[in-house]
């Protein structure tokens, strides 16, 4: 296949490269960089089956050639970028998405929709399945990622029933592992910094909020086999191994060999209290769960940013 991936160059977009390219596919990857690195696919460069791109998604894309898949993976997605990048990150989840689904018409080519767990919001039902239409603050700081991606979900669908777009949409749930950004903001960077300098690893709350963790390698062995199918309609995938953070702050600090302690913060605004994946649709549909335990994930992610990647 000649496959575009928007958002190319970004954490997950650069380990689906390295998976394409290993099956043998194109890849054009394009990326702004506003998140994403060169250097997470540099050592593709010189390969004449990928090809990169600098590139804003919101404005009007052109492609030379057929394309028959688009991923639509481009968006700020950290915390952090939600306070700084918030009209960004809606203009990508409006714009991008519009720009991307008119270019799957022009190509024919099938769409592929990167959405999330956040379309959940601060879950009030536990686990979360696809038929929770979820419980968002659509003003608050997590909004405009939040309504990006529910937007983005209602277009890609539109875009099917008027259009015909053959198209697959997958719900991120926390992913983590090699490539990711040492600023991104989330609980596994910034705990795994903070426990490689001896750091007091910053809890929120009183710890007992729940994350589902799924090292990246589950992430993307999962979106190809969702790719594959036929199955239109959105799809969880995630670990549904639940650790509190305090856990999750603990494992870090042992696996690391860290003398850092854990200490407590006041708790962001609208962050979830639980996250947790019902993964059933991809196990009964896509033959497909987590593999990597969250030991063996986090060992792995620990020597990648401890080697200074």
């Amino acid at each position: 296949m000649r496959i575009l991936i928007t958002g190319g160059a970004g954490f997950i977009g650069s380990h689906l490269s390295d998976l394409f390219l290993d099956e043998g596919h194109e890849v054009i990857c394009m990326d702004n960089l506003s998140t994403g690195r060169a250097d997470n696919v540099a050592h593709h460069f010189g390969n004449p089956k990928f090809n990169f791109v600098n590139y804003d998604v919101t404005n009007y894309i052109h492609v030379d050639g057929r394309l028959d898949f688009i991923l639509h993976l481009a968006s700020p997605a950290s915390p952090p970028d939600f306070e700084k990048m918030g009209i960004k990150i809606l203009k990508v989840g409006a714009l991008g998405t519009h720009k991307t689904l008119g270019l799957a018409v022009a190509k024919g080519a099938k769409y592929f929709l990167a959405s999330t767990s956040e379309v959940y919001g601060d879950p009030l039902e536990h686990p979360q399945n696809e038929e929770y239409l979820g419980n968002v603050n659509p003003i608050g700081i997590r909004g405009v990622y939040d309504e990006a991606k529910r937007f983005a979900e209602a277009m890609t669908m539109a875009y099917h029933r008027l259009h015909g777009v053959d198209v697959r949409i997958v719900r991120i749930f926390n992913t983590y592992g090699e490539r990711m950004r040492r600023a991104d903001g989330r609980a596994v960077p910034n705990f795994i910094n903070q426990a490689l300098a001896d750091e007091d690893l910053t809890v929120y709350g009183e710890g007992k909020q729940t994350r589902s963790i799924c090292h990246i390698s589950d992430l993307v062995r999962g979106i190809y086999k969702l790719m594959l199918s036929d199955v239109r309609t959105p799809v969880n995938l995630g670990n549904p191994s639940e650790l509190s953070m305090v856990q999750l702050a603990e494992k870090i600090i042992a696996l690391s060999e860290s003398s850092s302690a854990v200490t407590f913060h006041s708790l962001p605004e609208d962050d979830p209290k639980v996250r947790l994946p019902d993964i059933g649709k991809a196990r009964s549909l896509l033959d497909w769960e987590p593999q990597v335990t969250p030991d063996e994930g986090l060992k792995r992610t620990i020597e990648w940013f401890r080697e200074g990647s």
